[in-house]
């Protein structure tokens, strides 16, 4: 039997499948584009719904173009847009609000302050990354205190946050995996890269309760499997890496 390898490319401005076989070759195909918001200049929101949808979509047409069973899927791997913040509710998997992008501005002024109070120097020696809104971890503090009852849901382990990788897994497991890999957990303000942990004195900076972070994985191995009602059979998800080149 042949074996075949899926592939998700989940962007910023469409989400894409890709079905290789056992030589590289690809046997099947699919891209759907999904709406962009934009609430204000320099503002850029995802539905996160819309992201799922067009996602699982691409992949069930990836797998009937390559006239193909998910049984015979030997290895589902995900690449997506890295910095995207996205916060849903943990017991449901449903979002909490819309997901804020890579390219939003909107926490400029909260990076300005952190350089203000002399904390520049500590995430660049953490994490490697200057404290920009490109970023996500100001994303996700600027939901909890902008969100109506956000923050408080989060300290009580209600709402989960991740990167796009992570809101995938959570969904193609059925809410069994909350993870991420080390490309995407590196992008975040978050991630002490020198630990390979999440750094509890950021977290302490940014107001973020740690319970909200996904467990941080290797990027090629297996994280879970794909709940089978999705597509048919269960699919190991065996590999996260964070941008388009993966």
């Amino acid at each position: 039997m042949s074996a075949y390898v899926l592939a998700l490319d989940q962007g910023t401005t469409s989400s894409r499948a890709i079905v290789f076989d056992e030589t590289g070759h690809i046997r099947g195909s699919a891209a759907y584009e999904f709406p962009q918001i934009f609430p204000r200049p320099g503002w850029v929101e995802h539905n996160p719904e819309e992201i799922w949808d067009s996602q699982l979509r691409a992949a069930r047409s990836a797998l009937a173009n390559a006239k193909i069973q998910a049984s015979e899927i030997r290895a589902l791997g995900i690449t997506n847009q890295r910095e995207t913040a996205v916060v849903w509710e943990k017991g449901t998997g449903k979002p909490l609000a819309n997901a804020i992008v890579w390219q939003c501005r909107r926490t400029a002024e909260m990076c300005e302050l952190l350089r203000r109070d002399g904390h520049e120097s500590t995430f660049r020696e953490r994490t490697g990354l200057t404290t920009d809104p490109y970023f996500s971890g100001t994303k996700v503090r600027w939901l909890l205190d902008e969100v109506p009852g956000l923050r408080a849901r989060a300290e009580k382990g209600e709402a989960l946050f991740g990167t796009v990788d992570s809101w995938l897994i959570y969904r193609l497991t059925g809410g069994r995996v909350h993870a991420t890999d080390y490309t995407n957990a590196s992008r975040t303000l978050l991630y002490n890269i020198r630990d390979l942990d999440w750094d509890d004195d950021l977290l302490r900076l940014l107001q973020l309760p740690r319970a909200m972070l996904p467990e941080v994985r290797p990027s090629s191995g297996v994280l879970g499997e794909t709940d089978p009602a999705l597509f048919g059979a269960s699919i190991p998800i065996a590999g996260v890496v964070g941008d388009q080149q993966a």
